[in-house]
């Protein structure tokens, strides 16, 4: 063999040694890449609950200046001539902080395995409610126009005393991570209690489903 063709070969050779490092290093700096960006979302993915029993009364204001003092692990519902108003106390369980977006009334099966209607046909929030990581806060929301048809299967279920659920959909402060959790509000001899039956993770894979 020549001394030309053997640096030929030496030199594919290094070329192909040198092409499997690039290969490997870019396949490690990308896997340490999803590894961090993984761990940046976990550290700002909120996950919302009923709060404890022991946790302090908060007072919720409407914007016509109606106001409710909303006990730890409660809900409030209340139907006067301005309409349904309805509040619950919510503990922000993950790291990041708790944007809600919207809700919806659960009337139906609130066993099903499904939200009630697709995000987008959820009721937007008229106000701004974030939820600090570890930390409690509340949600609230009012029906107001007696021909929308919810606001009758909502008056019908506070009137006789009635289980109905609320589903909350959230993010993350930034808009990401999106979630529907939904809460039951059941009644009791001193008011309402709330409690949570299911999670809906809309921008990552279900966990139930994989």
């Amino acid at each position: 063999m020549s001394w030309s063709a053997a640096a030929s070969l030496a030199t594919a050779f290094a070329t192909f040694v040198l092409a499997i490092a690039t290969f490997v290093a870019v396949r490690a700096a990308n896997r340490s890449a999803r590894i961090a960006e993984y761990a940046m979302q976990i550290g700002i993915r909120p996950l919302l609950m009923p709060s404890r029993i022991e946790d302090p009364v908060q007072k919720v204001m409407w914007p016509d200046e109606h106001w409710v003092r909303l006990p730890g692990g409660g809900a409030t519902v209340e139907e006067s001539d301005d309409g349904i108003m309805l509040t619950i106390s919510v503990r922000n369980s993950g790291s990041g902080i708790a944007l809600i977006q919207g809700w919806n009334t659960m009337l139906g099966d609130i066993r099903a395995h499904d939200p009630g209607v697709p995000p987008e046909r959820f009721r937007p929030q008229l106000r701004d409610l974030y939820i600090a990581g570890h930390d409690i806060g509340f949600w609230q929301g009012a029906l107001r126009d007696p021909s929308d048809p919810e606001f009758a299967a909502v008056a019908a279920a506070v009137r006789e005393r009635r289980l109905f659920g609320v589903e909350l959909l959230y993010s993350d402060h930034e808009g990401g991570q999106r979630a529907i959790s939904r809460f039951m509000l059941a009644p009791t001899d001193k008011g309402w209690l709330s409690s949570v039956t299911r999670h809906w993770q809309l921008d990552r894979p279900d966990p139930r489903h994989t």
